[in-house]
C-alpha cells in the first residue's frame, strides 16, 4: 500500500506542476513540451504501477512499448500548428 501511495503522490505533484504552468504564463511551445513530457511521465507511472505492468513478465511489457512511442510522435508532429499563435481568426 506505501509503494501506491508513494506513486499516488508523485502523480499528484506532477499534476499541480502543470497547473502551474498554466498559472505563470510560460511560452506556448515551452508550454507544450513540457505537459507533453510529463502528461507521458504520468501515463507511464499509470500503466506501470495501477494496471500493475511493473510487476508483468518483460516480454509483455516489451509488446506494449511502441504503442506510447507512435502516440508520442504523432502528438509532436501537431507541435508545429500550435506555434501559429494564439489568434484564429487573423
Amino acid at each position: 500500500m506505501a509503494l501506491f501511495t508513494r506513486v499516488w503522490t508523485f502523480l499528484l505533484v506532477l499534476t499541480a506542476v502543470e497547473v502551474f504552468l498554466a498559472y505563470i504564463h510560460t511560452p506556448l511551445t515551452v508550454m507544450l513540451l513540457a505537459l507533453l513530457g510529463l502528461s507521458s511521465l504520468k501515463a507511464v507511472y499509470i500503466v506501470a504501477y495501477f494496471m500493475h505492468m511493473k510487476f508483468e513478465v518483460r516480454r509483455l511489457r516489451w509488446i506494449l512499448f511502441p504503442a506510447p512511442i507512435v502516440l508520442l510522435l504523432s502528438l509532436l508532429a501537431l507541435l508545429p500548428d500550435a506555434a501559429r499563435g494564439q489568434c484564429v481568426m487573423c
